[in-house]
């Protein structure tokens, strides 16, 4: 028999700034022991020299993880000009330069609409998809040659903030499995002088913003103290952007055990991903139909 896990039963989300030079999956680790939670998973990796927001789930709040993880993402990057590395970013080996003419504002500018909208992305040979099985990373570290398909990428922003002699700040706005790297990597050939991202910042993810971020310090100066719990977001708070289907108690108990129920009120239209609550706490994650709400996901709370 397997070892149970220990830990207490608390769900919500933390919204950590996160710090560059350090994984997704530690971070994660960090929070469930600073919390000594029993449950908990992250909403969208960042690489580990990527900062800012990493949502943190625990407890009821990871079987809504999918749910952020298919919202919209807000970055902002840099992009350097001139070289072109293993890793599409500046710790990867440099694998070739080019000594043309920088791109102007009006050149980046220009080329930025192939990016917006649905596009085609092929993602970073050291990246996590999967290649018959195992991690691109893994073989791409190994020596392996690694090619990746390109894969279907919505972009709603895509927009200059700011050029430099050498690099180009930008913000992108994109839909679920968008590589940041590969935006850099692919302008820099179009713009025929080469490019990797210099820094990134992931800026908001889904309802979560940076400024509600709590920096690694913090989680560790207050781990296991009722001030960390109290920096805790509720689990309805990932469920912001999703319409609401309210339902009464005993609607509630028919979701609870998997089965359809009566909607009192709702904004959502038929087909909808949406949440049941009851009392302002939400019951489950799933979908309106015809004044019905069928759950995906129950909640046991």
């Amino acid at each position: 028999m397997g070892r149970r896990r220990k830990g207490r039963e608390i769900s919500g989300w933390l919204v950590v700034d996160k710090p560059a030079g350090i994984g997704s999956t530690d971070i994660v680790n960090k929070v469930r022991w600073a919390f000594d939670a029993k449950k908990a998973g992250h909403a969208g990796t960042l690489d580990p020299d990527a900062t800012g927001v990493l949502v943190v789930a625990l407890g009821e709040a990871t079987k809504l993880v999918s749910s952020i993880t298919d919202m919209l993402k807000a970055y902002e990057f840099e992009v350097r000009w001139g070289a072109e590395t293993a890793t599409d970013d500046a710790s990867g080996e440099v694998l070739e330069t080019s000594s043309e003419a920088r791109p102007t504002a009006d050149a980046i500018e220009t080329a930025l609409p192939t990016y917006r909208g649905d596009i085609m992305q092929v993602p970073p040979a050291f990246s996590a998809v999967k290649v018959d099985g195992q991690r691109a990373y893994d073989l791409a570290r190994a020596g392996e040659e690694v090619e990746l398909e390109a894969r279907d990428l919505y972009v709603d922003e895509l927009t200059l903030v700011e050029t430099r002699p050498d690099a180009a700040t930008l913000r992108l706005v994109c839909g679920k499995g968008g590589y940041v790297r590969s935006i850099a990597r692919d302008l820099g050939r179009d713009l025929s002088c080469l490019g990797h991202v210099g820094w990134l910042r992931r800026v908001w993810s889904g309802p979560f913003e940076v400024a509600d971020g709590v920096t690694l310090d913090r989680i560790e100066d207050l781990a296991r103290t009722p001030e960390l719990d109290a920096l805790l977001l509720p689990v309805e708070t990932g469920l912001a952007d999703l319409p609401e289907c309210r339902v009464t108690e005993m609607a509630a108990t028919r979701i609870r055990n998997g089965n359809p129920a009566e909607v009192i009120s709702s904004d959502a239209e038929f087909g909808d991903l949406a949440w049941a609550s009851q009392g302002g706490l939400a019951v489950a994650l799933g979908h309106y139909r015809a004044g019905h709400f069928h759950p995906s996901r129950v909640l046991n709370r």
